[in-house]
């Protein structure tokens, strides 16, 4: 499953919550946690609860819910009871160490459930761990938060963004050793598309799966950006299709295009493929 763009939906807005999966995004959040006050916190709760168990509620992404620093009252208020919902995954904030993740799958566990872990790493201390985050058993993506980051580590923010460049990279660097998704930071200017889709494409470049979204008109442009073009899926297809044919021959040597071919560009035309089809499914 792709998870090129997710978008956030505020938790106590369920005519909001309800409409977010037809902007197109891969995965929907419901957030508990930033677009909530501390006071309406169990009005969201309550509200969440409400849209997940409804039974035509049903959309073809991935529905998620961001818990709040309460994240116990959180999963207690969705999940106690006999009432079934749709929950396919947890993101986690301000994850520190591992063992912010293992908790709240313990915590889920006791409920039955086995939603898909998702680590905000949005401190210092989180990126300096980033890689025993990533590691946990529990944790199937690494989300990447600028904004936090910023304001924990005293940075100003550019629009270049060199001051969360080394964090940027450390995030998806522990997140691709590891095996699990890592999703980019969030560009807060909604109205500006074309900054979006440079922050976008250069995420994209550093080897990141998908990007955060805080508005519907934010998930086409994302969405864009990480499906490959036509040219490039004909590439991947033809170095696929020349491995095969070299494996077939024996051969462990080969070339497309006049390319030498090797695992590194292996991999990256599978990925291609991969993100396509991601594509092709929405």
């Amino acid at each position: 499953m792709a998870r090129r763009s997710l978008l956030f939906s505020p938790g106590d807005r369920p005519e909001l919550m309800r409409k977010a999966p037809a902007a197109g995004a891969d995965t929907v959040c419901f957030d508990l946690e930033d677009a909530v006050a501390p006071s309406e916190r169990d009005t969201a709760r309550a509200a969440v609860r409400e849209v997940l168990s409804d039974p035509s509620f049903d959309p073809d992404c991935e529905v998620t819910v961001r818990v709040s620093v309460d994240a116990a009252a959180d999963i207690d208020a969705l999940l106690d009871g006999d009432q079934s919902i749709r929950l396919d995954g947890v993101m986690v904030p301000k994850v520190a160490e591992a063992a912010d993740v293992s908790w709240i799958a313990d915590l889920l566990d006791e409920h039955d459930a086995e939603p898909a872990l998702l680590a905000l790493v949005e401190t210092a201390r989180g990126v300096l761990r980033a890689e025993e985050i990533a590691d946990a058993p529990a944790t199937d993506a690494l989300v990447f938060g600028a904004e936090d980051l910023a304001a924990d580590i005293g940075a100003t923010r550019t629009g270049e963004g060199t001051e969360v460049l080394h964090a940027r990279e450390q995030v998806v660097l522990a997140a691709s050793a590891a095996g699990v998704d890592a999703i980019d930071t969030v560009h807060t200017d909604y109205e500006d598309d074309a900054g979006l889709r440079e922050a976008t494409e250069f995420a994209l470049q550093l080897g990141y799966d998908g990007k955060l979204a805080i508005h519907p008109a934010q998930v086409p442009i994302i969405n864009d950006a990480f499906t490959p073009s036509p040219e490039q899926v004909e590439w991947a297809e033809r170095v696929l299709d020349a491995r095969d044919e070299a494996e077939a021959d024996g051969r462990g040597v080969f070339s497309v295009d006049g390319e030498m071919i090797d695992a590194p560009l292996i991999a990256q035309a599978e990925r291609v493929l991969e993100r396509a089809a991601a594509g092709d499914d929405r």
